[in-house]
């Protein structure tokens, strides 16, 4: 995983730490694919809770190699398909997702119960973030 700067890693946090869209790319047979997706931010990855038969997951399990922009943030990850969101491993953040997406978690559109709904994590491989005039490349 990446090792930011602790200037860094606060903004990250500040900006990513909560529900936020992103702009989530993937890719399949040398095209690109991006869609907005609801994403939370915590330790060098992004976590998105998403449907198991999505193109997201198909195009990731076929290239885990993804791309990310952000508020003043664009970098690269790979894609991880870490299962179901009640399977056991999951349960710390499948709780803190729960929290983060309290505003539309339940809202009859994800079944948190169905094996197919998932948790993709994408873990940073680089990125470039700005703030206030300063460049923080990592």
């Amino acid at each position: 995983m990446i090792q930011l700067s602790q200037e860094a890693k606060t903004i990250m946090t500040e900006r990513f730490g909560k529900d936020t869209i992103i702009a989530l790319a993937t890719t399949e047979n040398g095209i690109p694919y991006v869609r907005n997706v609801n994403a939370y931010y915590e330790d060098g990855a992004f976590y998105i809770i998403t449907y198991a038969r999505s193109n997201k997951i198909r195009q990731i399990e076929a290239n885990p190699t993804a791309a990310i922009a952000g508020d003043w943030f664009t970098g690269h990850g790979t894609g991880v398909n870490l299962g179901a969101f009640r399977k056991e491993e999951n349960q710390a953040i499948a709780e803190k997702l729960k929290k983060v997406f309290a505003q539309w978690i339940n809202n009859g559109h994800t079944n948190l119960n169905d094996e197919n709904t998932i948790i993709l994590r994408v873990e940073l491989t680089d990125g470039l973030l700005l703030s206030h005039g300063t460049r923080y490349v990592f």
